[in-house]
């Protein structure tokens, strides 16, 4: 029997999130000013001994990322950015939304550390614009921070500067993907660019620019409090820390749920989601969201992390979890799957506009028999590998990652 062990949302449902004299009353703010009296290396090397890895979805080494941004130098940098994306689009994940709404605070914490580590007085916090309370309760935290001098000039008499200032989505899965949300901040439309070069070294307006996601910014002050040793102890050697798992679909318990990484997916499923509804067999488990894989009972005992899920052939993306009792159509989660890549795509890049167009079209008969849906799903591996290797972005190259999984654990019932 597995319980809840909270970093990100250590302090939720604590204290009055619109309010700041609360926060402070539990020690807010202490690990930014703990964090400003180490010089600006000894923070990226803490983080990566911690060996943290980013949260929303990719799992690169977070250390590194600001490692690279740190020591970028150019010509004509004048200036380091800082971005928190909080552009939370994939269809079954909403831990963001939560840490916004629970606790801003920790959020601009690992904002504060993160900047003064790699030498950024400027940043955004980019959120989703359907968000509409995240929206108010973190602007709300922002002008209390700088009405109690924790943003503006000489943050703690330390010397350092920081402005942060919240912008909006439109709407767009897309500006989910960092390239893409740097197009959008600038003003632009929200289309790909190419990699490399990658943010760190050309980011927003051409500058060194470390993105990360909130609930990857919402570990930094744990870390800074406890020290690499102790958050290493949590969760796994290669994935060491929490993560939140918003779980939804056959179960009884559906919600969001912060553990050490190592559990398995039967254990959330069972312990912290409460089982399937009506004691249902559970038929698969999508893990990631729409980008993500369908899974079987035969990874239901695996210790969740990135390279334990992948060496299965599955990803942990996100943390959605979608749970499909025996009742439920795997052809018909995969249609609105790839409906939802066909709305979303942004047309700039035609293997990616014309071939999410054409695997709706292969699915188009849902009536087919076993045998024929054999040959659909052929068909659709052979599109979605093509538009994977042609495509300019992540959404042209997700389709195939739902489909491939299908294939490899449900090439019998699908």
């Amino acid at each position: 029997m597995i319980s809840e062990k909270r970093i990100a949302l250590k302090n939720a449902g604590k204290y009055n999130p619109e309010n700041i004299n609360n926060y402070l009353s539990t020690g807010g703010y202490k690990n930014v000013k703990k964090a400003y009296k180490l010089n600006p290396s000894e923070i990226i090397d803490l983080l990566i001994d911690s060996k943290l890895r980013g949260r929303g979805g990719a799992g690169f080494p977070t250390g590194l990322k600001e490692k690279f941004t740190n020591e970028s130098v150019c010509n004509r940098c004048i200036q380091k950015y800082i971005v928190c994306n909080a552009d939370e689009g994939e269809p079954g994940t909403f831990k963001d939304r939560v840490i916004m709404e629970q606790d801003p605070h920790v959020l601009i914490e690992g904002m504060l550390i993160a900047a003064y580590a790699i030498g950024a007085t400027k940043g955004f916090i980019y959120i989703r614009g359907e968000y509409t309370d995240s929206i108010k309760i973190v602007r709300n935290a922002l002008e209390q921070a700088y009405q109690n001098g924790l943003l503006g000039k000489n943050i703690f008499e330390s010397g350092f500067d920081l402005d942060l200032e919240i912008k909006l989505g439109a709407g767009s899965y897309l500006c989910g993907e960092e390239l893409t949300l740097l197009e959008s901040l600038e003003g632009k439309r929200g289309y790909p660019r190419i990699k490399p070069p990658f943010p760190a070294e050309k980011g927003l307006f051409g500058m060194p620019t470390l993105i990360n996601n909130v609930e990857t910014f919402a570990h930094i002050p744990y870390i800074i409090e406890y020290g690499a040793e102790h958050y290493k102890s949590i969760g796994t050697a290669n994935t060491p820390g929490t993560k939140i798992f918003t779980i939804s679909g056959d179960v009884n318990k559906p919600g969001y749920y912060e553990t050490a990484l190592g559990v398995t997916l039967r254990q959330l499923i069972r312990d912290l989601a409460g089982g399937v509804k009506n004691n249902k067999k559970i038929k698969a488990v999508l893990i990631g969201g729409a980008a993500g894989t369908f899974v079987d009972e035969s990874v239901m005992e695996t210790p969740i992390g990135f390279d334990t899920l992948k060496e299965k052939g599955a990803v942990l993306g996100s943390g959605a979890i979608m749970v499909m009792s025996e009742e439920r159509s795997l052809f018909d989660m995969l249609h609105s799957i790839l409906e939802f890549f066909k709305h979303e795509s942004c047309g700039k890049c035609v293997p990616c506009r014309i071939g999410t167009s054409q695997l709706l079209l292969i699915m188009s008969d849902s009536k087919k028999t076993v045998s024929e849906r054999k040959t659909i799903l052929e068909k659709l591996l052979y599109e979605a590998e093509y538009m994977a290797k042609s495509s300019l972005c992540p959404l042209g190259q997700s389709p195939i990652i739902p489909i491939r999984s299908i294939n490899q654990f449900f090439n019998d019932q699908f």
